[in-house]
């Protein structure tokens, strides 16, 4: 299995306050993480630079507008009570979906099997209006209209294991059949949305978790709900808004998964890229709020995609 590595260079361009779960050293404590040799076969590449115009994809035509319009010349605006945008934010964004889109020509045209992102800000939670939840653009959705848009990609499939449901996803593609939505995520919890009856036309699966579960509870929700719904639907690639904000450690919520955990999801869904899309998987860094369950979380994550097992991690 051939895995790359985007890695986002101006990680730090996007300021936000000090104190906020979202900061740069999210991105520091991934690249340490990826830097030992268990990960020396990782293809790696620095992502460019990506177009903004591309936004229009997801986002409405004035969408870009406000944005720069509340970026301040210097220091950091506030969008809302929890997102901020800073003077060089647009920079990081751009390269967040550049690297995105480097990561999906790279599997679409077969150089690599699979891709993992790190990159920030988030975006699930950017909705076609409207910028929130520590989201600025949503870069997932972006890439899953560039599949279809440039690579002829008929059928996407996004699976968010993010402990917050991606309301903006779903907002986005609610009522679009070609793509496939599917989220885990604790209920009750920000942003208040993905109870199980939100389905979208049949296109969109919730599996909400309970406060205070743990690893068997996600398996179920995998096993019974989102993998079978997912081999329905036989995607021609998958999608991954990889949250690693359900560790037990993590300040924002109240699962209670482990490392591990993430390497054995993230294993049943290359069983399905197996079956049913010769192996493509684009996977985004989306929350991930305490160091070392992100670290923990994201090393059992690209340890399972390079290999299909999770081998030594204590190199």
């Amino acid at each position: 299995m051939s895995t790359l590595l985007v890695s986002q260079s101006n990680y730090a361009d996007h300021a936000t306050p000090q104190g906020h779960p979202e900061r740069a050293d999210r991105l520091l404590a991934v690249e340490e993480a990826l830097a030992r040799p268990r990960f020396d076969k990782l293809i790696r590449r620095e992502a460019p630079s990506g177009d903004l115009m591309l936004t229009e994809l997801v986002h409405d035509a004035r969408y870009m507008a406000r944005l720069r319009d509340a970026r301040p010349a210097e220091g950091i605006g506030q969008l809302d009570p929890d997102t901020f945008v800073s003077a060089t934010s647009l920079a990081a964004i751009s390269t967040g979906l550049g690297g995105a889109l480097a990561a999906l020509e790279a599997v679409l045209l077969g150089e690599v099997d699979n891709a993992f992102c790190a990159i920030r800000p988030p975006g699930h939670h950017a909705e076609i209006a409207t910028p929130m939840g520590f989201c600025l653009i949503n870069t997932v959705a972006i890439a899953a209209r560039e599949a279809q848009r440039k690579y002829g990609a008929e059928r996407i499939a996004i699976i968010d294991f993010d402990v917050h449901h991606g309301n903006g996803t779903q907002d986005i593609f609610k009522s679009d059949l070609s793509v496939f939505y599917a989220s885990s995520h604790q209920m009750p919890l920000f942003p208040g949305t993905g109870a199980a009856s939100e389905t979208g036309v049949g296109n969109i699966v919730n599996a909400p978790l309970d406060p205070h579960t743990d690893g068997a509870a996600m398996r179920e929700a995998y096993l019974t709900r989102i993998i079978p719904a997912l081999n329905d639907f036989s995607p021609d690639l998958i999608l991954l808004s990889a949250g690693f904000d359900a560790d037990g450690r993590d300040p924002l919520a109240q699962l209670n998964w482990n490392s591990a955990d993430y390497g054995w999801l993230t294993g049943k869904l290359m069983d399905v890229a197996d079956r049913r899309c010769g192996n493509r998987i684009v996977s985004l860094l989306e929350g991930g709020y305490d160091l070392k369950g992100l670290a923990g979380g994201v090393s059992h994550h690209a340890a399972m995609l390079m290999d299909g097992a999770i081998g030594r991690l204590d190199e």
